[in-house]
């Protein structure tokens, strides 16, 4: 017979033995305090037990507790009636809650009786009667649900034998607890029984046979009796509030003993937290010496309890890591995760390592958190986690962006160098590596930190590694914003909209528009740099054009004209002027009547040579408008803006193309040139 089945056997022994043998003040008032950390642990348990069936023996281990619980109220009545004497323990809560007055202590235990009693023992009865007559009920329907998922080859037919078994637990769980509560109702009544047999036999002996006044009959044994109640009462109303909780859970299998020392002792932190409660009551009259024992016992049992779980969790873990490790290659799961994408990857050579290692000083994550905050800000839409990490097959200084998997842009960085951008006129003295600067395609040189003072003299735009590939970084996306913006993104961006305006959503999308037809909008807007930040008036604009076409380059347009002020603001000047390059009438016209309409769409279908006429012009145009230091915006009809763009954006990608409609009637506008064709 192991430690476990004995140790369980001998407390079911010493609960007969205090039916009969008379227990000496200290013994009962080690068994009295041992009860208490019973009580607690087995409360905490129930808190922290995901299933009933964690807790299985519940119902036989409240009864031995109980029993338990009542064999110490006979010992302590017998040594209160023959000797007026239960243990310090006793005593010390009778004088406690007492606090010299014993009647004042009698009505705190008759209020601790009556909670108890009516409303934790009455309700844990009836969820336990409930909980067992559904569970009973449900039965045959789980029963079927099993036969038919099994029938089905949704499970084996082993799991459709545990299943039927863990069933069939749950039933006999909840029936043992229906009569389990039985128990506490019995229990209460007893508590309630000895006490008033304390109190009237007390009064009995007290003055007839110790020759005690009233009043000192009423001193020693009504405060006894009070103390004899709460150390029984106070872990009563923890079982019974225990009860209360488990009974919405359910059965295991193993021999009782196995199953008390097993599923009792599940969490040995929670010893800690029972130790700790016992040694609090050692700071009272209590003794202190006593209850530190005890709650050193308590430590080490869940030091020991701690230490095994991880020794066994530890085995566990290797040997599952070993059968992984046997099938990961033979696992198809394994050939599939390759297929896994990033929306974001930067990847950089090891001598940049120290721009992204916190512990070398670097701040690039950081900087990545606020460019996505950034960009949410300037572009309305949620930037994609950035992937981080080294490649050693890039040169050492070399780093590279990629979208989707594929590279769309490069650079070089120089870590403990500065990059000098010149301000138009270059400064022979300030000398350095000639470089590009990689964001704006910039002449810049790096230089050292020697050099850096002289070159913010020389009036050179001098900025540190991290901010230059942070500013590439931001470009970069913004660039490509419209890649990022996906289905499921666009889906987020909508439900986001429909906790504000669910009204709104609901006139757009599933009808007439589609969450892809959206979406497709929404990207147009973002290749050309325009905010969907406003999502409130896109989606108006297209509830009011979607019944009319679902043509996605005419819907995006009618968001631009709607997006008006926002779109005047983003490319007119502080004094709010505008200078553009417009076409001729005749350009117009030109383009106007080479617009194609199919029932797949409208396209330009314009002769080769023409198209480069107007493209050269246009970048004539342009170009001269750059080098007044000015903005080259193109400015057209609604009805032509769209074709136009698409013409000159593969010649001209960063020409801005806007249309009358999309500017405010206040804005000033200056003609920086006329596109014409000879």
């Amino acid at each position: 017979m192991s430690a476990r089945d004995l140790s369980v056997l001998l407390g079911v022994i010493l609960i007969i033995v205090m039916l009969v043998i008379p227990l000496p003040g200290w013994l009962l008032s080690i068994l009295i305090l041992t009860n208490i950390s019973l009580a607690l642990i087995v409360i905490l348990v129930t808190m922290n037990t995901q299933e009933a069936l964690d807790f299985a023996i519940f119902p036989s281990l409240l009864l031995l507790l109980t029993l338990f619980r009542l064999g110490l109220n006979v010992s302590t009545t017998r040594s209160i009636l023959s000797e007026a004497d239960a243990g310090v323990v006793v005593d010390t809560f009778g004088n406690f809650v007492t606090g010299g007055n014993p009647f004042v202590g009698f009505v705190i235990f008759l209020i601790l009786v009556i909670i108890q009693f009516i409303v934790i023992t009455k309700g844990a009865e009836r969820v336990s009667e409930v909980a067992a007559r559904f569970t009973l009920d449900a039965m045959p329907g789980k029963q079927m649900s099993i036969d038919a998922d099994l029938n089905a080859g949704m499970i084996t037919e082993q799991q459709a034998k545990e299943r039927r078994e863990k069933i069939e637990n749950e039933a006999d769980f909840y029936g043992a607890m229906d009569g389990a509560s039985k128990f506490v109702k019995g229990d209460a009544i007893a508590g309630i029984v000895i006490v008033l047999v304390n109190i009237i036999f007390g009064f009995i002996i007290g003055m007839t046979q110790w020759g005690l006044s009233p009043g000192e009959t009423v001193d020693v044994f009504l405060r006894l009796t009070v103390g004899d109640g709460l150390v029984s009462q106070i872990p009563a109303l923890l079982i019974a509030t225990a009860t209360g909780i488990i009974v919405t859970r359910v059965a295991a299998e193993g021999n009782l003993s196995h199953d008390v020392t097993g599923q009792l002792f599940r969490y040995p932190q929670l010893l800690y937290v029972a130790a700790g409660t016992i040694f609090l009551l050692g700071f009272t009259p209590i003794n202190f010496l006593l209850t530190t024992i005890i709650a050193g016992l308590l430590t080490f049992g869940g030091y020991y309890l701690s230490r095994s779980q991880k020794e066994e969790e530890v085995a566990q873990q290797e040997m599952t890591e070993e059968k992984e490790d046997e099938t990961e290659i033979s696992s198809p799961d394994s050939v599939v995760q390759l297929l896994n994408m990033d929306p974001i990857e930067f990847e950089f050579g090891y001598a940049l390592i120290p721009i992204a290692d916190t512990n070398q000083g670097g701040d690039l994550l950081d900087r990545i958190v606020m460019i996505r905050r950034q960009l949410a800000l300037e572009l309305g839409v949620v930037i994609p986690v950035v992937r981080i990490r080294d490649n050693i097959q890039l040169n050492p200084n070399e780093y590279q962006l990629k979208i989707k998997g594929n590279e769309v842009a490069k650079g070089e960085l120089y870590m403990n160098h500065y990059l000098a951008m010149s301000p138009g006129m270059e400064d022979d003295s300030i000398d350095g590596i000639d470089t590009v600067e990689p964001a704006f395609g910039l002449p810049a040189k790096w230089i050292n930190e020697e050099m850096k003072d002289e070159a913010e003299l020389s009036g050179y735009t001098v900025v540190d590694p991290p901010s230059v590939v942070s500013t590439h970084i931001t470009e970069v996306i913004k660039k490509h914003a419209s890649k990022l913006l996906g289905r499921e993104e666009t889906q987020q961006l909508i439900d986001h909209l429909k906790e504000s305006y669910p009204t709104l959503v609901g006139e757009v999308t599933p009808e007439p528009l589609s969450v892809g037809e959206i979406q497709k909008v929404l990207a147009k807007l973002l290749e050309e740099q325009i905010s969907i930040r406003n999502l409130p008036v896109i989606f108006e604009t297209l509830a009011d054009y979607g019944k009319m076409t679902n043509d996605t380059d005419l819907l995006a347009e009618y968001c631009r004209q709607a997006l008006s002020i926002q779109i005047t603001k983003q490319y007119a000047t502080e004094d709010y002027k505008m200078k553009v390059v417009t076409l001729s009438p005749q350009v117009e016209k030109k383009v106007a009547e080479n617009i194609q309409q199919t029932e797949h769409g409208n396209f330009l279908s314009m002769d080769p040579e023409t198209q480069q006429k107007i493209i050269e012009s246009i970048h004539q145009q342009a170009s001269q408008a750059f080098l007044q230091d000015t903005t080259p915006i193109l400015l057209c009809s609604p009805a032509i803006r769209m074709y136009v763009k698409q013409m000159v954006g593969r010649y001209l990608p960063d020409l801005v193309v806007l249309s009358y409609n999309e500017l405010e009637p206040d804005l000033e506008v200056e003609s920086a040139g006329v596109v014409n064709i000879a």
